[in-house]
């Protein structure tokens, strides 16, 4: 049985987001998110840096995140809490 460690819980979803990052950017897709993360698929997490921009709504939501676990297809973010999502 695996401990839940996530403070808070996460909604299920399949919404299509851009990674952006100095020097590119990756599109992924939002696989679960919560108000202080998210798990993010993606072709290759090999080149995501520690430091993002999650851009969702297509560009009409940014939200500054570190990344803090990752897999080869997969990431996990955590959200920047001072820097809350801006509207455009």
């Amino acid at each position: 049985m695996m401990i839940e460690r996530r403070t808070m819980p996460r909604h299920n979803v399949n919404r299509h987001a851009t990674i952006a990052f100095d020097g590119g950017e990756v599109s992924c897709t939002i696989r679960n998110i919560s108000p202080i993360g998210a798990a993010l698929d993606v072709s290759s997490a090999v080149f995501v840096p520690h430091e993002i921009t999650l851009l969702m709504a297509n560009g009409h939501l940014s939200q500054h995140c570190y990344v803090v676990w990752r897999k080869p297809r997969c990431l996990g973010v955590t959200f920047d809490r001072l820097n809350e999502p801006n509207v455009a």
